[in-house]
C-alpha cells in the first residue's frame, strides 16, 4: 500500500465506521479505541480515561500481531486479552507511526469486516 491509497483506504474505512456505529471517528485513537472494545469482547458501555487507554493498548497489540509484532498470550484473570512483544516496532517520527498504524488498521477492518 503507498501513502496515497492509505489515505483513500482511511477515509473508506471512517465512512464504514460511521454507518456501522452512527458518528464517525474523530480520529486515530478513536478507531483504536472501537478495535479495543471489540477485542474486549464486553460491549459497548461507559469506560473511565485508564480503560479507555488500556482498550487502544489492546487494539494496538492486536493490529500489530498481524505483522508479528505482538503474539497472543492469553487472558488475565479479568478476561482482558494479553499481548507480549515478539520484535521490535520500527521507529519512526509521528507521521511514519500514524501511517504503520493506519495501514495495520486498514488490515485489520479487511479482516474482520469481510
Amino acid at each position: 500500500m503507498n501513502e496515497k491509497s492509505i489515505d483513500e483506504l482511511w477515509e473508506d474505512l471512517l465512512n464504514q465506521l460511521q454507518t456501522l456505529v452512527g458518528k464517525r471517528p474523530a480520529d486515530l485513537n478513536a478507531v483504536l479505541f472501537l478495535i479495543g472494545v471489540q477485542e474486549l469482547g464486553t460491549g459497548p458501555k461507559r469506560f473511565s480515561k485508564e480503560v479507555k487507554q488500556d482498550l487502544m493498548h489492546i487494539a494496538v497489540c492486536r493490529v500489530l500481531s498481524q505483522s508479528g509484532y505482538y503474539t497472543f498470550s492469553g487472558y488475565d484473570k479479568d478476561g482482558w486479552p494479553q499481548w507480549e512483544l515478539a520484535k521490535p516496532i520500527p521507529h519512526g517520527d509521528l507521521l511514519t507511526q500514524e501511517f504503520f498504524l493506519k495501514e495495520h488498521i486498514i488490515r485489520y477492518f479487511q479482516s474482520v469486516l469481510i
